[in-house]
């Protein structure tokens, strides 16, 4: 009994300090910055404006990151508007260069 108690308390220790891949992120955290990304990535499917698979979109800790390369200023401004619309965002880092 004592054993199996023992065994319990260290696997549970061990669940609750593992970190997700990314920093020092738990597994909550990554689980929201993935629905995060996810959302934002469909927002920009489902937009004219938008070239989806121009954008690059990564989340940290609810910061979004953009990166990528836009045919216009307005697509620049767009993506980012719809990345700040996505539920959870603290703030967007917008990195997109407009091609000349």
């Amino acid at each position: 009994m004592i054993r199996t108690l023992l065994l319990t308390i260290v696997l549970a220790m061990g669940v609750s300090a593992c970190s997700v891949m990314r920093g020092q992120e738990s597994a909550k955290e990554y689980t929201s910055d993935a629905s995060i990304t996810t959302a934002i990535k469909a927002s920009y499917a489902k937009d004219a404006t938008v070239a989806a698979t121009s954008i690059g979109v990564e989340t940290l800790d609810g910061t979004v990151q953009l990166s990528g390369f836009a045919k216009s200023a307005e697509e620049k401004s767009r993506a980012e508007a719809l990345a700040k619309q996505a539920k959870g965002v603290k703030s967007v880092r917008n990195s997109i260069i407009v091609r000349p």
